[in-house]
C-alpha cells in the first residue's frame, strides 16, 4: 500500500499536518496506535480546549534554539487558526493574558479538523501500530504494522512527548529520531508541578491548601509569571508554578557541574514592600495583620510564624523590616523534583531544532523525514501556546511533504 505521505500521530499537529499535504494533492495516511484521536485537544481546558492565544510570539517558547520556532509561527499565525475557528462557527470566548477557549466543547475543534482531513481525502489507519521503519532503497519509507505494510515518499512524525502517559504518550518519536541518527535533547517534564523535600515541606504544612496570587521566577531568565500559586502537601503547584517550572528544568541543559538556583516567589506583585513596612513601622498591628490586606489572612498568620515575625510593627527592628520585605518580594524555595509526566502538561526537550530546517520541519539529513509538535525541542507557555507550535509546525510540514 503506497502513498505519498504517512502521518504518524494523529493529534493537534498530525491532523493539520495530514489535511494541509492532502489540500497539495498528495495521498496520505494519518497513522495511530490509539482508536480515539485528538485525545489530547478534548481534555485540555477543561474540556474545552485552550486553542490558542492572541498574544502568541518566539518569545513564549522555551528551546535549545529559541529562534527556531518564528518561521513556522509567523507562516501560520494565531491569526489563521482564529480564521479556522471562525470559519467553522465555532463560539470561543477569550479569558486572562490571551487564552482562547471554545464556549461548547474541544470535540468541535477535533471535528473541524478530523472534516478538514476527510475533505482532503486523507486515509485513516487508528488502532494501527507501528513495529518498525526502514529506508526505502528509492529513499522513501516502508513502515511494518499491525495492519500491513506500507511504503511512502515523505514520513512525518507527529507523536508528541511523554507528557500524559495515562493518555498513550510514549517515547516512539524520539527513538526514530535516534534510529536515523538525529539528536535528542534529553526529554523532561515541564509545565508540571513542583516537588518540595520533606525538609522543606514540613515547615509549611500549615500552608497547605493555601491559593495565593503571586509572581514567579527562576534565576538566569528576565521572565516572571504572575497568576495564582497553590501549596500542596507534596510541593507547589497552581498556573504561577506550572509558568516557571519549565524554567528551573531548562537549568540541567545549561548546568556546567553547577547547581540548579531555587525558584523565587513574589508575595507582594506590584508593591513595593520596603516601602510599604517603613510607612507602616510604627504602628502597633502585627504583621501578618498587615499582610492580610493583600494575602489571605490564614496565609499571612502562617507564613509570618514560619519566621517568627510575630511582634508587632513598631516593635520589629529596620533589620528585621529590611529581610521581611527581601523575603516577601524573593521567597526562595528549591524544588526537589517535578511531579513527573504523568501530571505535567507537556514536554520540555525533545528533536534537536538543529537537525531540522525551520521552515519545512523536514531532517536536514535524511530527506522526506518531518517531524512536528510536542516531539520537537519548542515548548511553549501555558495558554494556548502548545497548540499553536502543533497548528503552525504541522501547516508547514504539510506544504512541503
Amino acid at each position: 500500500m503506497r502513498f505519498d505521505v504517512i502521518v504518524i500521530g494523529a493529534g493537534a499537529a498530525g491532523m493539520m499536518c495530514a489535511a494541509q499535504a492532502g489540500l497539495r494533492g498528495r495521498r496520505v495516511l494519518l497513522l495511530d496506535h490509539a482508536a480515539v484521536v485528538g485525545e489530547r485537544i478534548r481534555i485540555s481546558g477543561g474540556g474545552r480546549c485552550n486553542f490558542t492565544n492572541r498574544n502568541v510570539g518566539a518569545e513564549n517558547y522555551l528551546s535549545q534554539n529559541p529562534h527556531f520556532c518564528r518561521s513556522a509561527l509567523a507562516r501560520f499565525s494565531q491569526h489563521d487558526f482564529i480564521a479556522m475557528v471562525e470559519r467553522r462557527r465555532i463560539p470561543y470566548h477569550e479569558r486572562e493574558h490571551g487564552q482562547l477557549f471554545c464556549d461548547d466543547s474541544a470535540q468541535e475543534i477535533i471535528e473541524m479538523l478530523k472534516d478538514a482531513c476527510d475533505e482532503a481525502s486523507v486515509q485513516w489507519a487508528l488502532s494501527c501500530t507501528v513495529k518498525a521503519i526502514a529506508r526505502n532503497a528509492d529513499g522513501g519509507f516502508q513502515l511494518a504494522t499491525g495492519s500491513g505494510t506500507f511504503r511512502c515518499q515523505s514520513l512525518v512524525i507527529a507523536t508528541g512527548g511523554l507528557a500524559l502517559p495515562q493518555i498513550g504518550a510514549n517515547p516512539f518519536g524520539y527513538k526514530i529520531a535516534g534510529q536515523f541518527g538525529l539528536r535528542v535533547v534529553p526529554p523532561k517534564p515541564a509545565l508540571v508541578p513542583l516537588a518540595l523535600a520533606p525538609e522543606t515541606l514540613a515547615p509549611l504544612q500549615a500552608l497547605s491548601g493555601a491559593t495565593i496570587d503571586a509572581a514567579t521566577r527562576c534565576a538566569e531568565w528576565p521572565v516572571q509569571f504572575r497568576e495564582n500559586l497553590l501549596i500542596t502537601h507534596r510541593g507547589l503547584s497552581g498556573p504561577a508554578i506550572l509558568q516557571i517550572s519549565s524554567y528551573w528544568q531548562m537549568q540541567d541543559y545549561a548546568l556546567r557541574g553547577g547547581k540548579k538556583q531555587p525558584v523565587e516567589i513574589d508575595l507582594l506583585p506590584g508593591l513595593d514592600a520596603a516601602a510599604w513596612l517603613s510607612e507602616h513601622s510604627r504602628s502597633k498591628a502585627l504583621l501578618a495583620n498587615l499582610l492580610a490586606e493583600h494575602l489571605p489572612r490564614r496565609f499571612a498568620q502562617e507564613w509570618c510564624a514560619l519566621f517568627g515575625w510575630a511582634k508587632p510593627l513598631n516593635e520589629l527592628s529596620r533589620r528585621e523590616l529590611d529581610s521581611a520585605a527581601q523575603v516577601l518580594k524573593g521567597w526562595a524555595l528549591m524544588p526537589s523534583g517535578t511531579l513527573g509526566y504523568a501530571k505535567a502538561e507537556v514536554t520540555l526537550g525533545g528533536v534537536d531544532t538543529g537537525e531540522l530546517s525551520s521552515k519545512t520541519m523536514e531532517s536536514k539529513a535524511v530527506a522526506g523525514l518531518y517531524f512536528i509538535g510536542e516531539v520537537v525541542d519548542v515548548t511553549g507557555w501555558l495558554g494556548g501556546y502548545n497548540f499553536q507550535w502543533a497548528w503552525s509546525s504541522g501547516w508547514v510540514a504539510g506544504q512541503f511533504a
